[in-house]
This record gives structure tokens, sequence and C-alpha cells, in this order.
């Protein structure tokens, strides 16, 4: 167990405390528009605490990026029962809708366009947002190569297709908050069967 921080709570879990609150205001105002003076305050903690822990509003960051990012990729690892079949995209979709449901602003942290162009942070994004990318890449290649198909070029504009159309989808979630991760499934569904059926 690590040492104690304030008022008797345990590192590990003010370390916790202080990236749940710092996710949500990374992942509402953006990287640029949060300071660590900010996370604090609603931590309800002081600026140099937030300081000890993470050294720096990149290290904070950082640390939010890492706690998202695993939540992310293993929620999509965890979806692939039904890999190289129509529905897999549909468990994919619910997975992130699932993931992003308990923790509102997973997504945002992740896919920031204000972050630095270069440097650790982005770096770290990179390598979850290519793991992500991978996977997808992936599913869309057994679901072209168990119908038959295994033009590459084929494979290459459906994986592109479907990053842009995750993307998308969560975009209009983010303009929606009101639908559920259960009414997003359902939607999806609606849309993916339309499309099928066309």
């Amino acid at each position: 167990m690590g040492k104690a921080g304030t008022k008797g709570v345990s590192r590990a879990d003010r370390e916790r405390q202080i990236i749940d609150v710092a996710v949500e205001e990374f992942g509402t105002h953006g990287y640029a528009g949060v300071s660590v003076a900010a996370v604090a305050r609603r931590a309800g903690i002081s600026k140099p605490l937030v300081y000890s822990y993470f050294d720096t509003k990149d290290g904070l960051y950082l640390a939010c990026v890492h706690r998202v990012g695993a939540l992310l990729v293993d929620a999509v690892a965890a979806a692939r029962s039904r890999s190289g079949s129509t529905d897999h995209a549909l468990d994919t979709l619910h997975a992130i809708f699932a993931t992003v449901e308990r923790h509102r602003h997973a997504w945002s942290v992740l896919y920031d366009p204000a972050l630095p162009p270069d440097g650790e942070l982005r770096d770290a994004v990179r390598r979850f947002r290519g793991r992500l990318a991978a996977m997808g890449a992936a599913g869309a290649a057994r679901l072209l190569t168990g119908a038959g198909h295994d033009d590459p070029l084929d494979h290459q504009l459906l994986n592109e297709v479907w990053q842009y159309a995750v993307t998308a989808v969560m975009r209009w979630w983010s303009d929606h908050p009101d639908q559920s991760a259960a009414e997003m499934t359902a939607r999806c569904a609606r849309l993916l069967t339309a499309l099928g059926n066309d």
C-alpha cells in the first residue's frame, strides 16, 4: 500500500481521485484549456500536491492518457468474440460506448486535437490510437477475407471508412450526450442493418 496522502487518503487512492477529476477537466476543456490549479481546486487539494504526484501538467495529462487509453484498448480487445463477422463492428462500437458511458471523457482525452504536436504526450496518444486503429484494421481485414475479398486496396479503403465512421459517431454522441450507450448501440445497429439491406 502506498504512503498516505492528505487526510488519511492513501497515495494510490489520491492519485486515482486526481486522475478522475483531471480526465473530466481535460475531456471537457481540452489540454490547452486546463490548468493544474483548476484540477487541484476541483479535487479539493492543493496545487503543490498535484505537482508532487505528477510533476507537471504534461505528467498529469499523461497519467490520464494511460488510464483512458488502457480502458478503451481493453474494451475493444474484449469485443473480438464475433471478429470476422458483420456483428463485430457493432460489438466494437458497443464496447466503446459502454466504456465512454462509464468514463464520459475518455474518448475526448485520447482524441484531443489541441495536444502539442510532438513530445511524450503525443507519443503516448499515438501508441493508444495506433493500437485501436490496428484492431479496427484487423477486424476489417477479417471481414473482407471471410467474404472472399483479398484486394489490398479494398482492405485499405474499408479500414479508412471504419476509422472515420467511428470518429464521426463519437463526435455525434458528444453533441447528443443525453443518449445512453444502449441507445447508441441500438441506433448504430439500425444504421448498419439498413446499410446491409441496401
